[in-house]
This record gives structure tokens, C-alpha cells and sequence, in this order.
């Protein structure tokens, strides 16, 4: 398994920009630009047409890089240093919770620094996202939730033989997988590492809020996960998962529109 750091330039930043504001996403999604960017008109960009806001993003970000140019380097140059110093302690942890070998698996992740604070991943692609404010180890950290994602699906896949379409949004296989990260990330390997994990921000901040029937549900899951295989603990707790969908899926929207 290997990673690299790379900046994909100001482009590929507003386009991930612009899927976050678009028409529809909650606040939960949109708002995190506004935060961290509070330069940017806010109600000026909103107000305009997706192009009009294409073209105020690049302007915007084209000289926001233009002055970040070194910064930006110098951090994707600790970045990647940090993931060489813990490659292979992460490497072994994933290995062993997921049963698997990783030696000629995933040799070409490629972790994108843009300027989005959200995150996504792109399974096909091998890739993801990492917002550039983190320092090495907030970098790692974030990493960290994504590599358990791709080695997850690679496991899930060789089990259930399923449509990976499902393991995108809004599915249930990817509510499940978006928890599951956390009971992985118990492991002191893993937990040490990233700061978000202390700081009980390495899933998404309603999971730790949801209870089912007076339960905490993640730690639910991390029973189930250190009391069977791994193969088990996906079909068991994706079956438990189904079983509490709406509950889950009730909670997460009333999260997202603040109303949780």
C-alpha cells in the first residue's frame, strides 16, 4: 500500500467547491467554505448562477494560491514525510483488522490537497481529498479515515460481490461504512496517530450522538467488530444497520439541518 500527496491546482478545488454549495445541500455541507474562507462574499456567491460562481472561485483561489504557492509546497513535502515515518505501523494495523494482505493492494493512493474542508472520496479513482489547513499529522489523520474506506470496500467486495454503486451516498452500505471507520480506528496503532480521533471527530459528529435502543451505537459496533472476524462484523453490522435504517437515516438528516 502507498500514498502520495500531490496539489491538483485551483480547478479541481472550485469544481469540489461548487458540489458542496450547489442547490439543495444543508448548511452542514455548504457552510464549512464560508468558515474557513470568510473573505468570500458569501451572499454575493450564492446569489449568482453556477458559472458566476465557477468564475468568483477562480479568481478567488488563483490568487489565494498564487500567495500560498510555498506554503503549499512545503506542506505537501511534510505531508508526504509523515505518511513514509507510519507507513508501515498503518500498514500492518489495516492488515490485521482486516485479514487481509496488503502488500500488492491500493500501491497508488493519491491524496489530493485542495482547499475544500470537505473531504471527499473517490474510490475508483484510488483518491481522495485533504484539506490543505491540516498540519502532517491532522493530514495523516484524515488519510487514515480514507484508507480504511479503500481497504474496506476492497474486503467488502471480495465477500459480497455487490454493485459499487452502493457504496457511494445515500446508500446504507455507505452510512455503514462511513461508521465502521471508528471501531477500526480504536486500534492504538490507528488512534494514535490521528488527532481527530482524540478529539472524537474521526466520523462524522452525529454518529457519536446516535443511540439505539439507549445504546451507544459506535460503540455497538466496536463490540461487534473485536468479537468476530471481519467478514462477519460487515454482513452482522450492515444487517444491524438495516434493521435501524430509518432511525439512523432520521437522525443524519436532523443533524445535517441543524435541527439535531
Amino acid at each position: 500500500m502507498e500514498l502520495k500527496f500531490c496539489y491538483p491546482g485551483v480547478g479541481y478545488s472550485v469544481e469540489s467547491i461548487l458540489e458542496f454549495t450547489k442547490e439543495g445541500q444543508t448548511g452542514f455541507w455548504s457552510e464549512p467554505v464560508f468558515f474557513f474562507f470568510p473573505q468570500i462574499d458569501r451572499e454575493g456567491f450564492l446569489s449568482g448562477t453556477t458559472e458566476d460562481r465557477r468564475r468568483y472561485l477562480t479568481g478567488f483561489f488563483a490568487e489565494y494560491a498564487a500567495q500560498m504557492k510555498d506554503e503549499l509546497a512545503e506542506k505537501i513535502e511534510a505531508y508526504n514525510r509523515q505518511w513514509q515515518e507510519n507507513r508501515a505501523s498503518v500498514t500492518a494495523a489495516l492488515e490485521e483488522a482486516f485479514d487481509t494482505d496488503l502488500t500488492d493492494e491500493l500501491s497508488d493512493l493519491c491524496a489530493r490537497v485542495t482547499f475544500n474542508p470537505i473531504s471527499p472520496r473517490y474510490l475508483k479513482d484510488h483518491a481522495f481529498d485533504v484539506f490543505y489547513r491540516n498540519g502532517p499529522k491532522g493530514a495523516l489523520g484524515s488519510s487514515l479515515h480514507e484508507i480504511i474506506h479503500f481497504v474496506w470496500f476492497l474486503v467488502w467486495q471480495r465477500h459480497f460481490h455487490d454493485d459499487p454503486r452502493e457504496y457511494e451516498t445515500p446508500h446504507l452500505k455507505w452510512i455503514f461504512s462511513e461508521m465502521a471507520v471508528e471501531p477500526v480506528m480504536r486500534d492504538e496503532r490507528l488512534a494514535s496517530l490521528n488527532p481527530y480521533y482524540a478529539s472524537k471527530s474521526c466520523v462524522y459528529p452525529y454518529f457519536y450522538t446516535l443511540e439505539i435502543q439507549g445504546e451507544k451505537l459506535l460503540d455497538h459496533l466496536y463490540d461487534m467488530y473485536r468479537s468476530m472476524p471481519i467478514d462477519r462484523f460487515m454482513k452482522w453490522g450492515y444487517d444491524y444497520c438495516l434493521e435501524h435504517e430509518s432511525q439512523i437515516r432520521e437522525h443524519m438528516e436532523k443533524a445535517e439541518k441543524g435541527e439535531g
